[in-house]
């Protein structure tokens, strides 16, 4: 009698030590996944914080860059706008083209001979041009004709002026090279059209030829997107 007591003594004792000692180990392995979680949570917010700083520096530069194409095309004899907002140079169509033609105008070169040099020592002088991802050439219609035609009309245009740009004939060798790397060209066909002063749609307006610039605070923004869903 007494060894089957002792046997079950002895059982229930190790068991009692099995179950204290499990759960002690439990409880570090959940220790451990808390610590790991805490220590991602602070990496992805630093990260974010590093990404933020770098996205107000970006922001800094778009404005400086807007504020500078202002002081040189601002006014100027060129008959060029800049958008205020974006630092979007602006010039009608006629500059460069016929009406319905994308072929360049003869004179439409010396044109491009004084301007393009004079908007790329601003946007790829030292200080800018790592932050610039893209120079779009843009083309936009009035609204005469169909969307699809006017869509390849604008593509054609804005090709027209790449072209030259990239071309032997263009005298800028030096400069070349940059546009290469970072030039595209893009048509909004008759899908952002211009009013006048009284904000009546004016086709004149409308007909014209953009040079953009884009940052890379779009990259930047994804890749903080794709952090956060993380």
């Amino acid at each position: 009698m007494n060894t089957k007591y002792e046997r079950l003594f002895r059982q229930n004792r190790d068991e009692g030590h099995f179950w204290p000692s499990f759960t002690d180990l439990l409880t570090t392995i959940l220790l451990c996944f808390i610590l790991i979680f805490v220590a991602m949570m602070i990496i992805k917010s630093l990260q974010i914080e590093e990404m933020k700083k770098t996205l107000d520096q970006i922001m800094g530069v778009r404005a400086k860059l807007v504020e500078d194409l202002k002081e040189e095309f601002g006014g100027s004899e060129l008959g060029v706008e800049v958008d205020e907002k974006t630092g979007a140079i602006i010039f009608n169509t006629e500059i460069l083209f016929a009406y319905d033609k994308h072929e360049l105008k003869a004179n439409s070169y010396t044109f491009l001979d004084e301007f393009v040099p004079k908007y790329l020592d601003i946007l790829l002088q030292e200080g800018y041009e790592e932050y610039v991802a893209e120079i779009i050439i843009e083309g936009h219609t009035d609204r005469d004709g169909s969307y699809l035609y006017n869509l390849q009309l604008a593509q054609n245009r804005a090709y027209s002026v790449a072209a030259y740009l990239l071309s032997d004939d263009f005298p800028y060798k030096n400069i070349q090279q940059h546009l290469a790397n970072k030039l595209t060209v893009n048509s909004k066909s008759f899908s952002d059209v211009r009013m006048d002063e009284k904000g009546d749609y004016s086709a004149e307006a409308s007909r014209r030829v953009e040079f953009k610039f884009r940052l890379k605070d779009e990259e930047i923004l994804d890749k903080t997107r794709d952090i956060l869903g993380e």
